[in-house]
């Protein structure tokens, strides 16, 4: 198990050193300006890939050891075929209100949001049915293909090319998600054998009510994360954006350790049937991701203000505030991020939702009242206080499931055994 999380963990890193490079690359070359602008841009395929996720998203990891892939298949991309005609239809309607239409989409960029939205929801499909056999190892390598493109593409468009816009980040990450899709299909479709299909009445009807529950606890959760963001458009200018879009990315980025801990947890959990193993998993998951994320938090916290200017700019002088606001935060969503996949894995997801819905009210009121006060300072604290609530419901509807009790969540020897077993059988093997 841990030698999953040890190879998710370094592909998770090695994204965040591209995504590092990318974000040197943006604020040196692009300014806050247009940095921030692709952040929107980034925002919006992310609320349109929601719609695609009721059927085509993760719940493809719990429904494909229990479906055939053919039946995956047909369901997931004819959903996505008919889910984008509605969004050619909605951009089209919206965009005889121009002034609506270009405070949520960039003026210019609504194609290719539409493009990268279709083509990331291919290579997603491929992601999730891998991860949902348990062939982690493929999973990271075909996310590898993705992100070592986009960086190289990136450069070539910036530096080449001499494009200075934001186009310059979204034109390399479609680049990153076709090469993907092309190479998991030559991997998956060597799979589909004539196995002939599942009923597909009651297959989409499965699939939409669990897809329900996750996703709309995905809108909610994504609702928590960026409607600061809109907030901000409204308040402050790009620039300012630009720089909280640059802290979150700094501090988030750390979500690195909680996300490869959770794959292989939803991974794992999705194929097991135990409920006091998966309990006993999820905690010791936790402490560990709670552990590794507070240590490395705390690394960047101590940088100074000198070195952020230095590595991105004057322009991002006000940004390490933003990451001290957001950091505790950070901390108690590591943790959210193993419970969630607690109860994705174990077929609850409408606990996710639930949870969601109590930060977005969180987020609701926090951000209306902090961010015209305080500016990017009150969104980074709107942040940090969505992230503890979500937290502080799951442990509570968590506790009530298995029982576990909240001193639990101190490391104890048998949690170092454990760590020190998964460790020695790693190298066993290797």
């Amino acid at each position: 198990m841990f030698k999953k999380i040890l190879g998710t963990g370094a592909t998770k890193a090695v994204n965040v050193l591209t995504q590092m490079a990318s974000l040197i690359m943006g604020t040196k070359c692009l300014g806050a300006a247009e940095w921030g602008k692709a952040f929107i841009a980034q925002t919006d395929i992310t609320f349109l890939l929601i719609g695609i996720e009721l059927i085509a998203g993760s719940g493809l990891v719990y429904f494909t050891p229990r479906k055939k892939l053919s039946t995956l298949l047909t369901l997931s991309y004819g959903w996505i075929g008919f889910v984008m005609l509605i969004y050619l239809m909605l951009f089209k309607v919206f965009s005889f209100f121009p002034p609506f239409y270009h405070n949520i989409v960039p003026e210019g960029y609504a194609w290719l949001v539409l493009l990268m939205t279709f083509v990331y929801s291919l290579h997603e499909f491929n992601l999730n049915h891998f991860l949902g056999k348990e062939r982690v190892a493929t999973y990271n390598w075909l996310f590898l293909t993705q992100i070592l493109t986009q960086v190289s593409m990136m450069a070539v468009f910036i530096f080449a090319l001499n494009l200075r816009t934001a186009k310059a980040l979204l034109y390399s990450q479609l680049c990153g998600y076709s090469l993907a899709t092309l190479v998991g299909w030559v991997l998956l479709f060597p799979n589909m054998k004539r196995e002939g299909h599942d009923p597909f009445g009651s297959s989409l009807k499965e699939m939409l009510h669990y897809g329900a529950f996750l996703q709309l606890s995905t809108l909610v959760s994504t609702l928590n994360k960026r409607l600061s963001l809109y907030l901000l458009k409204t308040h402050c200018d790009e620039r300012s954006i630009g720089v909280f879009a640059t802290g979150t990315q700094v501090t988030e980025g750390v979500n690195i350790i909680g996300q490869s801990i959770g794959l292989v947890e939803f991974s794992t959990l999705s194929n097991n049937e135990n409920q006091q193993r998966a309990s006993q998993l999820t905690l010791r998951f936790m402490k560990l991701s709670v552990l590794l994320t507070f240590t490395t938090l705390l690394a960047i916290c101590l940088l100074p203000t000198s070195f952020f200017e230095w590595l991105f700019s004057d322009e991002f002088s006000g940004i390490r505030p933003v990451i001290l606001l957001i950091a505790p935060g950070v901390v108690f969503f590591s943790a959210h991020t193993i419970l969630a996949n607690y109860f994705s894995g174990t077929g609850q997801p409408k606990y996710n939702l639930y949870a969601s819905l109590l930060g977005l009210s969180v987020t609701l009121v926090s951000a209306f009242i902090l961010i015209p006060w305080l500016g990017i300072r009150g969104a980074a604290i709107t942040t940090t206080l969505t992230y503890t609530s979500l937290f502080i419901y799951q442990w509570i509807v968590f506790h009530k499931h298995t029982g576990c009790k909240i001193t639990q969540l101190i490391p104890n020897r048998q949690d170092w055994e454990w760590v020190k077993e998964e460790i020695h059988s790693v190298f066993k093997r290797s």
